[in-house]
C-alpha cells in the first residue's frame, strides 16, 4: 500500500511538472547554448496557441522557401483585428525575428516572451498588443551550420544570412525581390504598427555592452514625432534597461575607429526594415546584441528589451498614438520631402561608452602584428554621438504622378505597400513635368541581384503629353505620400530607378546608318537654326569633337526630332500643384 501511494505521488509530481517542461524552449533545454530549428519554433507556438485564447497564429503569403510567412498575434482581450485595435487606442508592437537567421537571439527571446505572457509571468497590458513574426527568413533558418558567423560567440548551430534566393532580406524592403518582402508588406500594411522592432546581432568592434539599439532617425520622422521619440520615449527605454542592469547604448557602427571622433547615428535608408517602417510614420528600432557576448546573455537582454518596450509603450500609449496620428496627418500636408540626409557635425550628444583599449600583439596566423581589444584594459568614457541629420536633395511634392501602364512591376509594388492608384479613363492630354536622366553611375559588382544606379542627375521640362486610357495616376493626398515620393523620385537613395526597375530607358533602341543619316542631318541643320548654332559653338569649344565626323553626326541625331523619345526620359511624370 505504501509503495502504491509513493508511486501515485510520483505520478502526480510528473504530471504537474510536465506542462512546465513541455513549455520550455529548445534554448532553455540546451542550457541556453542552442537555438531552435524552424520546425521546433513553429511547433512551439502552435502548442502555445492551443486553448490559449490570447494567442492566434495568422498565415501570410508564401515565402521563397515554399512555406507561408506566419505571424503570432497576442492580445489580452482575445481580439485579433488590427482595425479594432486602432479604434480601441491600443499600441500595436510588431516584432520581426530571424531576418538574418544566423542572428537568432530574437527568435528564442520571443518564444519565451509569448510563453511567459500566456502563463502570466509577464502581464501584457490591456492597451498593448503584439504581432510577432517567429522567423522571417525561413529559407535561411532551414540552412543551418556552425561556421558562417565567424565573428559570433554562439549558439552552437544557426541559420544562414541569405534566404532561398541568397538575398539579404534586410536590403529588400523597397525592391521586393523576395516573396518574403511582399508577404511582409501585406502584413505590415494590415497591422499599421505603431512600433516596429527588428531583432539583430551586431558585427564590428569589441566593447563591454551587451545590447545596442538603432533608433529611427529623429529628423526623418518629422519635428513632432522626432522630438517626442528623442526627448521622451527613447530615454525611458534606456532607463528601463538600466533598471534591468543592462547598459544600453546606440548602435556602434565602427571597427577599430577613433573614438575621439565619436560615432554616428545609423543612416537608415528605406532598403532597411527600420528605414522602410519610418516611411509610414512608425517608430522603428533595430536591437543589436553584441556578437562576442555569450548567447545566454544576448537572448536575455533581447527578452528584457522587448519587455521594456511593452512596459513603456503602455505607459505612454495615448501620447505615442496621438503623436503618430499627428505625424501621419502632417505627412499628408507636407510640401517638401528630403530624399537624402547628412550628419550635422555641429551638434552631438554625449554618451557613456564602456569599451576595451586597443592593443597589439604578434599574430599566429600571419606572423605579423595584429590589433586586438584588450579585456584586461577596460575603460569608461564619454564620447560624442552625432544624432542630428540635415535634409538634402529636397523635392517639392507634386499633386500627382502619372505612370504609363507598361511599368506594371512598379505599379504592383506601390499597391502592395498601400498606395491608392487610379486609372486614366480616356486618352487625355496633360501638362506635366518630365525628367530626363542626364547622368548616372551603375555598380560594377552585383549587389542583392542588382547593379544599382547612383549619383543620378536629372533635368526637367514642362510638356503636354498624351496619356492613354489605362495609364495610372497617383494623387499625393495619401498617408503613403512619403513612401510614394521616395520610391518614384529618381534621385532617391532606394528609389525604383536606383534599383534598376527603369533601366530599359537607359538603352537606345533605334539608330542610323551613317551614309543615310548624312543627307538627312544636313536637312535637319538647314531647318533648325538653333541646333546649327549649338553645333557650331560645340565645335569651337571642343577641337577634338570638331574633327570627329561620327561624333558630329551623333550630336545632330540626338538633338533632332529623329531621336527616339524614350531614351533617358524617365517614364514617371509629375502633375504639379497649382
Amino acid at each position: 500500500m505504501k509503495k502504491t501511494f509513493i508511486k501515485f505521488l510520483l505520478l502526480v509530481f510528473i504530471i504537474a511538472a510536465y506542462p512546465c517542461t513541455a513549455q520550455q524552449t529548445h534554448f532553455e533545454k540546451s542550457n541556453r547554448m542552442e537555438t531552435a530549428t524552424y520546425f521546433e519554433i513553429i511547433s512551439f507556438y502552435k502548442n502555445l496557441a492551443k486553448n490559449a485564447g490570447i494567442i492566434k497564429i495568422k498565415e501570410g503569403d508564401q515565402t521563397d522557401a515554399g512555406y507561408p510567412l506566419l505571424i503570432v498575434l497576442v492580445s489580452a482581450d482575445k481580439n485579433f483585428e488590427p482595425q479594432k485595435w486602432h479604434q480601441q487606442h491600443k499600441v500595436i508592437i510588431m516584432i520581426n525575428n530571424g531576418i538574418h537567421p544566423g542572428e537568432p537571439d530574437g527568435i528564442d527571446a520571443s518564444m519565451m516572451l509569448v510563453r511567459d505572457i500566456k502563463n502570466r509571468k509577464i502581464i501584457l497590458p490591456s492597451n498593448v498588443v503584439l504581432a510577432i513574426i517567429p522567423v522571417y527568413n525561413i529559407g535561411g533558418c532551414l540552412n543551418r551550420n556552425s561556421y558562417t558567423r565567424v565573428n559570433q560567440n554562439g549558439p552552437l548551430q544557426y541559420g544562414f544570412r541569405g534566404n532561398s534566393q541568397n538575398l539579404d532580406l534586410n536590403r529588400d524592403f523597397t525592391k521586393n525581390d523576395s516573396k518574403e518582402a511582399r508577404a511582409f508588406a501585406k502584413i505590415f500594411q494590415w497591422l499599421n504598427p505603431d512600433i516596429f522592432i527588428d531583432n539583430h546581432v551586431s558585427d564590428g568592434a569589441d566593447y563591454q555592452h551587451t545590447m545596442t539599439l538603432i533608433t529611427t532617425q529623429y529628423d526623418k520622422l518629422g519635428a513632432v514625432a522626432g522630438k517626442w521619440l528623442k526627448d521622451i520615449f527613447e530615454p525611458q527605454l534606456y532607463a528601463g534597461m538600466k533598471e534591468k542592469n543592462w547598459d544600453l547604448i546606440p548602435y556602434v557602427e565602427f571597427d577599430a575607429a577613433d573614438l575621439n571622433k565619436g560615432i554616428d547615428m545609423f543612416y537608415e535608408t528605406p532598403r532597411y526594415s527600420s528605414g522602410y517602417a519610418a516611411l509610414f510614420g512608425t517608430f522603428s528600432f533595430i536591437p543589436e546584441t553584441h556578437m562576442l557576448k555569450p548567447y545566454k546573455q544576448r537572448v536575455q537582454s533581447t527578452y528584457d528589451l522587448m519587455c521594456t518596450f511593452i512596459h513603456k509603450a503602455s505607459l505612454n500609449a495615448m501620447a505615442l498614438i496621438n503623436t503618430r496620428k499627428e505625424t501621419l496627418a502632417a505627412m499628408m500636408q507636407q510640401k517638401i520631402f528630403p530624399l537624402k540626409w547628412t550628419i550635422d557635425r555641429s551638434k552631438n550628444t554625449g554618451i557613456i561608452f564602456k569599451g576595451y583599449e586597443q592593443d597589439t600583439m604578434l599574430s599566429e596566423a600571419t606572423g605579423l602584428q595584429k590589433m586586438f581589444y584588450n579585456h584586461n584594459k577596460p575603460f569608461t568614457k564619454e564620447i560624442k554621438f552625432f544624432n542630428t541629420y540635415l535634409p538634402t536633395n529636397e523635392i517639392k511634392k507634386p499633386a500627382a504622378y502619372i505612370i504609363p501602364a507598361g511599368w506594371y512591376e512598379v505599379l504592383e509594388r506601390l499597391q502592395l505597400n498601400g498606395v491608392i492608384i487610379k486609372n486614366i479613363e480616356k486618352d487625355t492630354l496633360i501638362n506635366v513635368t518630365a525628367y530626363k536622366i542626364d547622368e548616372y553611375k551603375s555598380r560594377t559588382i552585383a549587389y542583392e541581384k542588382h547593379h544599382g544606379n547612383y549619383a543620378v542627375k536629372t533635368s526637367s521640362t514642362l510638356q503636354n503629353i498624351l496619356f492613354l486610357k489605362g495609364d495610372h495616376i497617383i494623387t499625393l493626398n495619401q498617408i503613403t505620400n512619403r513612401y510614394i515620393i521616395e520610391m518614384l523620385e529618381p534621385t532617391g537613395d532606394d528609389s525604383f530607378f536606383a534599383w534598376n526597375f527603369f533601366d530599359a530607358i537607359l538603352q537606345q533602341k533605334e539608330g542610323y546608318s551613317d551614309y543615310r543619316w548624312e543627307d538627312i542631318a544636313a536637312d535637319v541643320l538647314k531647318n533648325d537654326v538653333i541646333l546649327k548654332q549649338k553645333l557650331q559653338a560645340k565645335k569651337r569649344a571642343d577641337p577634338a569633337f570638331a574633327k570627329d565626323a561620327n561624333a558630329i553626326l551623333n550630336y545632330i541625331y540626338k538633338n533632332s526630332q529623329w531621336m527616339e523619345k524614350a531614351f533617358l526620359h524617365y517614364p514617371v511624370y509629375r502633375v504639379e500643384e497649382g
